[in-house]
Order: structure tokens, then sequence, then C-alpha cells
């Protein structure tokens, strides 16, 4: 759903003067008007005499827009006929990964990979973007600290391939076309795009050339983290709305959504994902990867997984790339 400002055009009553009214009640998206107590809303625009009439059409004009926004419902037979016609599994080339989950990223789940620094998880995000982009999809790419890296993908493609780079020069930059890669480094840019990227994904319904099939970004804690201080809600509510919208584009638009999130200390001295427990119930797929640095082998195991047990590992050699994914 989008920022309320972008709906002005298409709904007059959504007005400058409407959205002055919103924000001052921190509600800036169709989002934060979900979250907010519409009763108390409603009592407000009641109170400004001036326009309290256009502000309750302008009210009423978000909860028409909402209602339209609604999926049908689905019994579980129709759900499990989309799972099994459009919900497949896109290797990412990470032999631990594929081999973890059955294959790879599931389309219509939200994934997400946790790790210490240094862990590997940039290069899984690049090793999965460049293996999909091969079998012709698109991949979205949100880069949030500027690591994402053209030389690296290239480095994969070939060591994956067989490729000599410089005699593929042509099928690497097809590769590298199909990955779009977007700068974002803060949260209210990460909804700027992903709402583009819902109206994209929207026109591509119907056509066969080259669908968007995963979404990544690494990392989301780096977007969320900043906002979660301080004793107020909007931070959570901000987090939740995110972790909604990446869900929603997966399920209705049949992509695998791919986000990398750290680690901080937990009790006891053990480590633990990062974003508090209101985050720990959004991904449908939680997975931890880990280092040996004196062997440069890597481990990951399920923390959290629809169909699978938890606890479940796998290791594999790490690609040697001088970084500091």
């Amino acid at each position: 759903m989008a920022p309320l400002k972008s709906l002005a055009k298409e709904y007059p009553i959504i007005d400058t003067n409407f959205q002055s009214f919103c924000a001052s009640h921190t509600i800036f998206s169709v989002e934060d008007f979900l979250l907010h107590d519409l009763d108390a809303l409603i009592a407000f625009a009641d109170n400004d005499h001036t326009c309290s009439h256009t502000l309750k059409q302008g009210i009423d004009q978000l909860l028409s827009i909402i209602d339209s926004q609604q999926p049908p419902l689905l019994n579980g037979l129709q759900l499990l006929e989309d799972a099994k016609q459009n919900k497949h599994v896109l290797p990412t080339g990470f032999e631990g990964i594929d081999a973890l989950l059955g294959g790879g990223l599931s389309e219509g789940q939200l994934t997400e990979l946790v790790g210490p620094s240094s862990s590997g998880k940039t290069q899984a995000c690049l090793l999965s973007a460049s293996t999909v982009s091969k079998h012709k999809s698109s991949v979205i790419y949100l880069d949030t600290s500027n690591s994402f890296s053209p030389q690296h993908i290239a480095n994969l493609v070939g060591q994956t391939s067989g490729y000599v780079y410089k005699a593929d020069h042509r099928y690497i930059q097809e590769v590298l076309d199909r990955i779009i890669c977007y700068s974002v480094f803060d949260l209210y840019q990460m909804f700027d795009v992903l709402h583009q990227l819902k109206m994209n994904l929207k026109c591509q319904i119907g056509k066969s050339d080259c669908h968007v099939r995963l979404l990544i970004v690494d990392s989301i804690s780096s977007l969320i983290t900043p906002i979660l201080g301080g004793s107020g809600p909007q931070g959570h509510a901000m987090m939740i709305s995110a972790g909604i919208l990446l869900k929603k584009l997966a399920h209705e638009h049949n992509i695998a959504v791919l986000v990398t999130n750290h680690v901080v200390g937990g009790e006891g001295g053990t480590s633990k994902p990062a974003l508090g427990e209101s985050w720990k119930s959004v991904p449908h797929v939680r997975l931890l990867l880990s280092r040996d640095y004196g062997s440069n082998v890597s481990n990951i195991s399920i923390l959290k997984h629809p169909s699978m047990a938890s606890g479940k590992t796998a290791s594999w050699t790490m690609y040697s790339l001088d970084d500091k994914m």
C-alpha cells in the first residue's frame, strides 16, 4: 500500500490538507493508517470544525481503497493449487542453502539469512542474484550498505558456469542486465522502491518476458535498527509494515524474497538475530549462517521453517572472494 502523497492524483480528496492532518498523527502511508486507532482519528477530525467534513471524507476514501485492495478469500484446496502452479523453488547456487531447503528459495515466501559480519551473507545474495538471472529471470536487489559488486557477480558467473570472463563478456553482461540494483539507505526509501515495484509487477502480469522472480534486501536490519530507538511504538509499527509489504509482494506476485539480518549478543553470551521478538514472526524461513574461518567452511542451520524441523544443518566450502561479506 502506498504513501498518502502518491494517492492524491487519483483521489483528490486526499489533498495536502488531509495529508497534513494525517502527518500530525504520524500517518504517512496506508500502512500507518491501518495501525492507527480509527475512532480516535475520527474524533480528532470532528474537533476540526473548519474542515471536519472533508477530513472524514478522506478517512472514508482510505477505507474504500483498503477494501478494494483486499485479495479474494481462498480455501485450502485453492491455496494448495496455487502453491503447486505458481510457487516454485529458485536455486541459489549455494550448495548448502539449496541442499538444506530442498532445492533453494521458495517463491511466495520471505527467507531471512542471519549471521555475523563476514559470515557470507552478502556473497549468498550475490550468488543467488546471479543464479536466478542466468535462468533469464529478473532480480531486484536493494543494497543498503554499498556492498553490491558487479565485479563479484561477474566472477561468480565465471566460476559457476565454467566460463572465462573476457571470452564471455556478452553473456555476463546479459546476466548483469537482469539484476536491477537500488541503493537504499533508509526505510522510507525502501517503501518508495517497493511501492513502485508493486505497480511494475502488476504491469508484468500476463507477459512472458523476463519476470521478476527474486527480491533481495541486503540488509534489512541496517534499515530498521535506526528507527527502533526510543520508547514510542512508531518504529515497531513501521518494521511490521515493512515485513507485511515484503510478504505481500512475495505471495501476490509469486516471487522469492531474501533479506539479511545481523546478530546481537543474547543471554549467556550467545548470539541471536537482531530486530527483536516482534520481527521474529515475520520471515517464513529463518536461516543462521556462520563460517569456520580457519578452514573456510561455512555452516547453515534452520532456525525457522514452515515444513522443516529447526536445527537441521548443512556445511560446504565457501567460494574464495576477496571481500568482507
